[in-house]
């Protein structure tokens, strides 16, 4: 369970507006802790199924939230997973690679060096 205090500093990082306290965001942020703290907690004690089963609830809380929050705003949704250092950061960086090659019809490995290099300059 998060303190307040760390609680408040998570509203603060991921809120869209000032008085925001129940965005989509601000919640899978909020989730986002919880499960690391819960994952840290059963690492030590592997027996806890209580713990496990909350654990399991919040994924899938985290899980909806994130689907919602690609379907309204897919930008906000890259943005928030790659802030977060989600696997899904990873897959849609891995989708636009293979975009990028299809529009351009990469044929040799010059050319997909240089659409490298354009989605490194882009992640900076």
């Amino acid at each position: 369970m998060l303190d307040k205090k760390s609680k408040e500093k998570i509203i603060k990082k991921y809120r869209v507006h000032e008085t925001d306290t129940g965005s989509s965001q601000v919640q899978i942020a909020i989730l986002t802790e919880e499960i690391k703290q819960l994952t840290e907690h059963l690492k030590d004690h592997k027996h806890d199924f209580s713990s496990r089963r909350g654990l399991l609830k919040k994924v899938s809380e985290r899980r909806k939230l994130l689907k919602y929050l690609r379907k309204e705003n897919a930008d906000e949704f890259k943005d928030l997973a790659t802030k977060l250092k989600l696997k899904v950061a990873k897959r849609l960086e891995v989708e636009e690679q293979e975009e990028l090659k299809k529009d351009k019809k990469i044929t040799t490995p010059e050319a997909a060096e240089e659409v490298e290099e354009e989605v490194e300059k882009t992640e900076e």
